[in-house]
């Protein structure tokens, strides 16, 4: 972090922004039946497409066993799917189900309309400012 005060206050107040965003964003959701941790794992399959148990545990930051709960969880709702590991017999492949995407494109769906009802109410060079800052903020993260 900078030493510069401004800064730092510059961090802080951007940090919280894109936390309370976050939140926001992740509370417009279509069904409260399943967990954020669930969400995150279906959106990881949606971006990342069909992974092995331990894959999606090492891309969610969770152990194993929590990944493996959460796949039972989802496979019996039917949102995802194990089959057999083409090459290893001691694995399984986990794969979003034709409902399990259906969710993730609603979920997708219900986010974007809250936010572009929030982007509706700004003006429209708040927009553009936005717009250049979601690049920005883009790149940021991708270092």
């Amino acid at each position: 972090m900078s030493e510069c005060p401004h800064e730092r206050s510059l961090a802080s107040r951007l940090r919280l922004a894109v936390v309370r965003l976050n939140r926001r964003l992740r509370a417009q959701r279509t069904s409260q039946s399943i967990t954020l941790t669930q969400i995150s794992a279906l959106s990881t399959l949606h971006k990342c497409g069909a992974l092995t148990p331990g894959q999606l545990a090492a891309k969610e930051g969770v152990q194993p066993p929590s990944m493996t709960r959460v796949i039972a969880a989802l496979e019996e709702i039917g949102y995802v799917e194990r089959s057999p590991h083409p090459t290893d017999g001691r694995q399984a492949i986990v794969a979003l189900t034709q409902r399990g995407l259906d969710y993730v494109h609603e979920t997708i769906s219900a986010r974007e309309a809250w936010l572009d009802k929030r982007l509706a109410e700004l003006s429209g060079e708040e927009r553009e400012l936005l717009s250049r800052a979601a690049e920005i903020i883009d790149r940021m993260a991708g270092k």
